[in-house]
């Protein structure tokens, strides 16, 4: 066992490799000072961080070649797949860490100082395998056979691999905190009745859920207020759970989930819809037809509930974000021809295609705590999720999530419910405050 005295000798002596890595990490990380994060090599060095400061997380680099392969070529691309290899990891808080990526520069001073780590390449230290995940889709972007193969992508984890890290529900949007210590099963379960209540629903009444998942907000639905749903799902995964439990509860009379594109849905009529992380998979250029067939489903007086992910950045991010190919990754690896609007673009959308928008709220903050559970528990239970879905599925997921975390916190996207009404002679229903949302009992029908 190495002895401390050891330890510090080592870190007193690096090897040449590491002696190498070390002047390329204080140029590299220079933008970053003052750091408030280690770095250990996988000579058993390590960078400590700025004088004074704590140790959020520590970047972990295993082999010599771990920069390079991180940095080089420049990208976003690059360094997530070198995650997803494992060329470099991070103990601690990773959301933390990501944070950090829009500080840290690139040009001739940074490529200079990795040019002594390019013979690790060539010693073949940590051969780039590539990770093995990427989408393979096909068809006219956003049609209904590639919409298909594009939700399968993201679900062929399997239903045993989210219930891992998801609440009991199985709830995979953003909860509702009314406090911030609220665990995350009452935090989903508070957000599915906030949306109950921001649709008025009543016993008698006809709720659609658009992309419903497992059927977490059907099964509340018809449970806590008495309607009558149909939930619709691309994956077919999805509806098969979320059948067993609507039959587990003997609510098979008053709700069912069916595998179907909303696209393609006939002639029912309904009293409210709900639509919960779906539109943000729709396409800016199909949001016009998505509220029309909402709009075309929904009975005059009808309630439309949109909750969904918008970007409150430029589209192309500038020549910095396009030179890095920023978002190739989740579009790559997670979330195909996934497409954040803008609000403005949903709200036109929706006015065009007849439905009047009548309240607005942001979830932001509330999304960075939903992602912050699912981080830990997925964390916590890292060796069974690999189990059940492999390392690179686990690798994936937290890096996604992390990513997504820190663009929350940061305020680069956002998370809102949108309430539509569809007119019945300029009568929208709906009570005078949101008092009425929040306090007040839903009268029947």
């Amino acid at each position: 066992m190495e002895t401390a005295a050891a330890r510090e000798t080592k870190h007193l002596a690096p090897s040449s490799g590491a002696r190498d890595a070390l002047r390329a990490l204080e140029t590299l990380l220079a933008p970053l000072e003052p750091r408030e994060f280690s770095v250990r090599l996988w000579s058993g060095d390590v960078l400590p961080p700025s004088p004074g400061r704590p140790v959020r997380f520590v970047l972990v680099l295993p082999h010599p070649a771990s920069l390079l392969r991180m940095f080089w070529p420049p990208g976003e691309l690059t360094a997530a797949e070198a995650f997803l290899r494992g060329d470099w990891d991070v103990e601690g808080d990773l959301v933390a860490a990501l944070a950090l990526r829009n500080r840290l520069r690139f040009g001739l001073r940074e490529l200079l100082a990795l040019l002594p780590l390019a013979p690790a390449l060539l010693r073949g230290a940590a051969s780039p395998a590539p990770p093995g995940s990427a989408v393979q889709l096909r068809g006219g972007l956003h049609s209904p056979a590639r919409d298909e193969l594009a939700v399968r992508h993201h679900y062929d984890a399997g239903n045993d691999f989210y219930a891992l890290w998801l609440d009991a529900r199985m709830v995979y949007s953003c909860a509702w905190f009314p406090e911030p210590g609220t665990s995350l099963d009452a935090a989903q379960e508070a957000k599915l009745e906030l949306i109950c209540r921001k649709l008025r629903l009543a016993p008698g009444d006809r709720l659609l859920d658009i992309g419903c998942g497992w059927g977490g907000l059907v099964l509340w639905a018809a449970e806590r207020h008495g309607v009558t749903a149909l939930g619709v799902t691309l994956s077919p995964a999805q509806a098969a759970l979320a059948r067993e439990r609507i039959a587990a509860r003997g609510l098979g009379a008053r709700c069912r989930v069916e595998v179907a594109d909303y696209r393609s849905l006939g002639t029912e009529a309904f009293d409210k819809i709900a639509s919960v992380g779906m539109v943000e998979h729709v396409g800016v250029a199909e949001l016009s037809a998505y509220f029309r067939q909402a709009a075309r489903l929904l009975r005059p007086g009808g309630l439309f509930l949109n909750h969904g992910i918008a970007s409150l950045g430029p589209r192309d991010g500038g020549l910095r974000s396009r030179l890095l190919r920023e978002g190739v990754f989740l579009r790559k690896y997670v979330f195909p021809d996934g497409e954040l609007p803008y609000l403005h673009e949903v709200a036109e959308a929706a006015l065009q295609a007849g439905l009047e928008l009548r309240d607005v709220e942001s979830l932001r903050e509330h999304y960075a705590l939903t992602l912050r559970h699912w981080i830990d528990r997925l964390e916590r239970r890292r060796a069974e999720v690999e189990r059940v879905a492999g390392p690179t599925a686990y690798r994936t997921w937290r890096l996604y999530m992390a990513g997504a975390a820190a663009d929350f916190e940061r305020g680069e996207n956002t998370v809102y419910q949108a309430l539509h009404v569809k007119p019945a002679r300029g009568a929208s229903g709906l009570p005078l405050t949101r008092r009425g949302w929040y306090e007040e009992p839903v009268p029947p029908r």
